[in-house]
């Protein structure tokens, strides 16, 4: 009992110590000035403590210690700060306090002391601030910074919280979230309010109260995600009741379209397939993301792009929509990479090549990149060279996208001069493998025979892709029994020859469009060679007409009709000739005139026979208008019977009279476009002869155009047997698509290596390997091929497997017999292209890593598909996941849930699924 009343005793002395100190426990006077001088001179250092002290105070007990009298009238009595705040309840700090003026600063060593030796006004909080530094320079943070923290569904109850401007924004969303009481599960963000009203993002929660530029009195507003996984804020305020129905809706999350916003099936299409790659939608669904975001990466996009993809992960995987719009992440795509602004078609792949890339940069874990010089071998084992790239690599670029798209080449480079081999791994996102492709080509021509009864013949012909123009003539021979050195080839646009070819000259300056004419010429000529006794004319047909907005005494011509090579003499070939020779190729569809209607003319027009035959016309000079050949190309097949006007000339007066009605044309030479006159002919009194190359018109009346040209009759031509012949393409394996892609091939011009020990430029000879293969391989077939003269799609179907793709014959690196599951792959998503290349139609097939179900996602249309649905010619970009991986996350799911349905890599219970 003693010890207890003695206790009890200590207890309340020692309560009496802390309410006013006793004379004989504190120190000399001098001692404690001596001790609160020292505290005050020391410098500042981030993180302490100092306290204000009012200044009435302090100065009091100067006085009081300078005097040296203990018992003086000065004594200062218990620290008393009243004076420094604006109430005794909320005990705030009065605005605009100025140190030395109305309070000095003390450390917390000397406050100690202080309240000690003296105490401290009862009920009076202690004033403690925190040494901070701003612009380098540091200083006690007198004042916080105070904020109005308000949820966004309820933005008229305020609650303030103080923080330092030290403080990060995360403490502020943290400290809101305690606020409101937002569980742990629920996804927030904060934006702030501007004074004219506005609302910004705070998207980097990692930066400090003064780097986000927060002020005493601004309102800071946490939203919180919907269980839908989109934000109040992005919501229309008319959609709130159709945002009402969608909660309620609940469907197998993942089984959600997309709308097209205007041909933007491509970025559909490519965003299913990223989206059912299980790993990467855990990470985005399970808020991993949120920590890695880089704001400050130069090369990254400040973390908008990850954000947008992750909004929309978050609602496609919700289960309480039946399709989305990517209005804002087909905006944000457009910010960033102004190739996809607007709403014109692109391409899938581009795209998912853009997004992997944004994502990774937005996404990646080094906040500064160090250089890293790239080594070549240099001889050493490829164990060495290869772990070496692969951690410089690292060094760079770590991130999910790294960890889950991310494998490594071997390139090998072979100089053709000095044979010196360079070796390097290179870090690859997607395989783009060439599609084995066919060596010859199917071209449609026309055969004109010189024998004029035959109709042109349509012919289909199978000629070498890289052939040439005489391979093409070879070709048709087989077909004809006519000898290629008799066939001249020419090109036809409107109605006249846009390209007479040598034979010499490259097939792939023939596009599939071109109206290709084959014709059949004498043995013995040729255009421009003067020792053949033949020459081959180009003809034209043109006819007279009236042309519109001038007098009726003024005339045009217009092309009409086939053009045609025909073959004549060279030398000392009368007018008379040529007309007749004409006439005769012209004898199908070109009646000649019967005895009647030769009397029938105009008898005063009787010639002598010399003159019965019309001499080369001339136009004009002045009238005549050339407007060049057109280079668009031919526009319309060759049956078709549109008119084409060339010339506009002087009334019929000035043309050269005939001499009978029996002459039913005249003749003329033109230009190659048949637009104007030229003199090419060499006339005497016996005939004519050719010193360059002419181009002949036939020039007809209207009149007897009508009577005795059947037009029907000269479009008509007759198919041959060939026509019905197709190409087929043997659909090719995917294994070869990727032999041929690790295939050595020659580098083109210009693209040559520069090779360090000739010192120049060489076409080196290139291999690739494949070293090391990430978790989920993306492989692109390249099915669109460009070349100079000519772009197609190839259409061959490419057979790939859904399970059990082995690449070990593929990768190089030396394998363990024990992970043979390290190569092999199970397809998980396909990106369709349907149609050409001018347009088409993107789709996607994948499969649901929850259900393990395959669907067809056609943008906002969403149907069950069966497993032997999915293979066909429209396959474009497949993702495959390595099978270790996917037994991976199986267990993962399994451990945090009940088991699900089976996954991707095994067959599914059910074919189909009730879905939208």
């Amino acid at each position: 009992m003693a010890a207890v009343a003695a206790n009890a005793a200590d207890t309340a002395a020692t309560a009496v110590d802390d309410r006013e100190p006793q004379r004989e426990a504190v120190p000399g006077l001098e001692s404690q000035r001596r001790q609160i001088e020292n505290g005050r001179g020391r410098p500042l250092q981030v993180g302490e403590s100092w306290f204000l002290v009012g200044q009435h105070w302090y100065k009091q007990w100067e006085v009081y210690v300078q005097g040296g009298d203990r018992d003086s009238s000065t004594f200062p009595g218990c620290i008393n700060n009243a004076e420094l705040f604006e109430d005794q309840v909320n005990w705030r700090l009065k605005k605009g306090l100025v140190e030395g003026e109305d309070y000095v600063l003390l450390p917390a060593a000397a406050w100690h002391y202080l309240v000690n030796w003296y105490g401290l006004e009862h009920g009076q909080p202690p004033i403690e601030r925190k040494v901070v530094e701003l612009a380098s320079i540091h200083k006690v943070e007198v004042y916080s910074v105070e904020l109005l923290l308000v949820q966004h569904s309820d933005m008229d109850t305020p609650h303030t919280a103080q923080f330092s401007q030290t403080d990060s924004v995360d403490l502020v969303l943290h400290t809101a979230r305690e606020q409101f009481l937002v569980s742990p599960q629920e996804e927030t963000r904060l934006w702030i309010k501007n004074a004219e009203g506005s609302f910004e993002r705070l998207c980097n929660t990692r930066v400090t109260v003064l780097d986000a530029a927060l002020k005493t009195g601004q309102v800071v507003v946490m939203e919180t995600r919907n269980k839908d996984g989109t934000w109040p804020s992005a919501q229309p305020r008319d959609t709130s009741s159709t945002s009402e129905e969608e909660e309620d809706f609940q469907g197998q999350p993942g089984i959600c379209g997309l709308t097209n916003l205007g041909n933007t099936c491509f970025m559909n299409s490519a965003l299913q397939c990223l989206s059912n790659v299980p790993q990467l939608t855990e990470y985005f669904l399970k808020n991993r993301y949120l920590e890695e975001l880089n704001f400050c990466n130069p090369l990254g996009m400040k973390g908008e792009i990850a954000q947008a993809y992750a909004d929309l992960v978050k609602q496609a995987w919700s289960g309480h929509h039946r399709s989305i719009v990517p209005q804002v992440f087909k905006t944000k795509v457009g910010h960033f990479a102004s190739q996809f602004l607007g709403y014109q078609q692109h391409d899938s792949q581009e795209l998912l090549s853009f997004l992997l890339d944004g994502l990774h940069e937005d996404l990646n874990r080094v906040k500064k990149k160090e250089y890293v010089e790239l080594c070549d071998a240099a001889g050493r084992p490829d164990q060495e060279v290869a772990q070496e790239a692969w951690q410089n690599h690292k060094r760079r670029n770590d991130s999910v996208i790294v960890d889950t798209f991310h494998g490594l080449f071997k390139s090998t480079l072979v100089c053709p001069d000095c044979g010196n081999v360079s070796v390097t791994f290179d870090p690859f996102c997607y395989l783009s493998v060439p599609l084995p492709v066919s060596h010859k080509r199917v071209m449609e021509v026309f055969f004109v025979s010189m024998d004029p009864r035959r109709k042109p013949e349509q012919h289909r012909l199978v000629v070498p892709k890289k052939g040439k123009i005489s391979d093409l003539c070879v070709a048709l021979a087989k077909h004809t029994g006519i000898s290629p050195e008799r066939m001249m080839v020419a090109d036809v646009f409107s109605h006249r020859f846009y390209k007479i070819y040598q034979l010499e000259e490259s097939l792939s300056s023939i596009l599939d469009r071109d109206d290709i004419f084959i014709y059949e010429v004498s043995g013995r000529a040729a255009i421009g060679e003067n020792s053949r006794e033949d020459v081959v004319l180009p003809i034209y047909l043109r006819e007279r007409t009236p042309a519109r907005d001038y007098n009726s005494s003024y005339y045009g011509l217009m092309l009409f009709g086939h053009p045609l090579l025909v073959s004549v003499p060279r030398d000392r070939l009368s007018w008379d000739a040529l007309y007749h020779i004409l006439l005769y190729r012209l004898s199908r569809y070109v009646t000649r005139p019967s005895s009647d209607d030769e009397d029938d003319g105009d008898e005063k027009a009787d010639l002598e026979d010399k003159d019965s035959l019309p001499k080369p016309g001339h136009v004009t000079e002045g009238s005549s208008q050339d407007p060049g050949l057109e280079q668009a190309g031919p526009s319309s097949r060759v049956v078709s019977g549109s008119r084409a006007p060339v010339d506009n000339s002087p009334g019929p007066s000035h043309w050269p009279q005939r001499a009978r009605r029996k002459h039913l044309f005249t003749l003329h030479t033109v230009n190659s476009n048949g637009t104007s006159d030229r003199s090419t002919f060499n006339e005497d009194t016996h005939g004519v002869s050719f010193s360059s190359q002419p181009y002949i018109a036939i020039d007809w009346e209207p009149e007897m155009k009508k009577r005795y040209y059947d037009e029907v009759e000269a479009e008509g031509y007759v198919k041959h047997d060939c026509v019905g012949y197709v190409l087929k393409k043997a659909p090719v394996q995917l294994q070869e698509c990727i032999e041929l892609f690790t295939t050595v091939e020659t580098l083109e011009k210009e693209n040559p290596w520069y090779c360090p020990t000739c010192k120049q430029h060489q076409l080196a000879t290139k291999k690739l390997d494949l070293w090391m293969l990430p978790e989920t391989l993306i492989i692109h077939l390249k099915r669109f091929s460009y070349t100079k003269f000519s772009r197609e799609k190839l259409d061959t179907l490419v057979e790939f497997p859904i399970r059990d793709l082995d690449f070990s014959e593929f990768v190089i690196k030396p394998q363990n017999d024990s992970a043979r599951e390290l190569y092999k792959y199970d397809l998980i998503a396909v990106s369709n292209h349907y149609g050409g290349l001018r347009d088409g139609h993107y789709t996607t097939f994948a499969c649901n890593k929850d259900s393990g179900q395959w669907h067809y996602f056609d943008d906002s249309s969403v149907s069950p598909v069966t497993e032997n649905q999915i293979e066909s010619k429209a396959a474009y970009v497949l993702f495959y996941q390595r099978q270790d991986v996917a037994r991976r996350l199986q267990t993962q799911a399994s451990s945090s849930k009940p088991p699900a349905s089976s996954a991707c890599g095994a067959p599914p219970k059910s074919e189909s699924m009730d879905v939208n």
